[in-house]
């Protein structure tokens, strides 16, 4: 099975319009949705629409949760804030009902899905570390692991730490275990404004990073048009 792996959207038709043409060309089976379809961007409506046809391997996100008032958001940032607020307005209660009723883990065969930490999914903790990573292995069945949340690729290695992972094949050894965090489609932050996904082949085990460039401009017009806070629009130049 080749699984294309995709995480925090937020709100990025662009981006994740572009994310899924190139997907087709990959031949992927199946899709796999680790949250935070909305904030921060000003297609939400588009972009839960878009991944409610696409796959039913979907698990929350904390901008997702936030959106339909379901998770704190009194540490969001004032412009993490104030798109949450905006999304809430304008997203559909068809949209907003799906949210809600997403799950905060699944398991696909022998893949665990979290949008943060198997640990504690809704606290929504950052994985950034080899040294929290290996407490988290002994809290999640399977072979891998895949989580998003801080907009950052990388993986772990329960064996050796953390490995290096940009635009190359990782092979996953059969007598390893993984936690792979895929990146961001819609608000890259590891300095590359590409959007990023992974594919994942579970029969030859490698693991692909993919870099994929979308139309960054109009992502940008429609936050203004928005009148969300302009540095959201900003930042999605510049991979921040």
């Amino acid at each position: 099975m080749l699984y294309g792996i995709i995480s925090d959207i937020h709100s990025n038709l662009e981006a994740l319009e572009a994310v899924l043409r190139d997907a087709e060309q990959q031949h992927i089976d199946s899709f796999i949705c680790l949250g935070d379809i909305v904030g921060y961007g000003a297609s939400p409506n588009e972009c839960v629409q878009q991944i409610r046809e696409l796959t039913g391997h979907v698990v929350v996100g904390n901008h997702d949760y936030a959106a339909v008032g379901l998770t704190d958001i009194s540490c969001f940032n004032l412009y993490a804030k104030r798109a949450v607020m905006w999304t809430a307005k304008v997203i559909s209660a068809e949209h907003s009902d799906y949210l809600s009723k997403l799950p905060l883990t699944a398991q696909v065969d022998d893949l665990f899905l979290v949008h943060a930490t198997p640990s504690d999914p809704p606290a929504w903790n950052y994985l950034c570390s080899p040294q929290l990573a290996l407490i988290e292995f002994d809290l999640f069945q399977g072979r891998c692991c895949f989580i998003g949340h801080s907009h950052k690729p990388v993986i772990f290695s329960q064996r050796d730490g953390d490995l290096p992972w940009k635009n190359e094949v990782l092979m996953c050894s059969p007598d390893e275990r993984y936690i792979v965090n895929v990146g961001s489609v819609g608000q890259p932050r590891d300095g590359d404004p590409r959007a990023c996904y992974a594919i994942f082949d579970d029969q030859a085990g490698k693991l692909f990073l993919r870099r994929v460039t979308y139309d960054v401009q109009a992502a940008q017009r429609k936050i203004l048009q928005a009148g969300l806070p302009p540095v959201l629009a900003i930042r999605l130049a510049h991979g921040e």
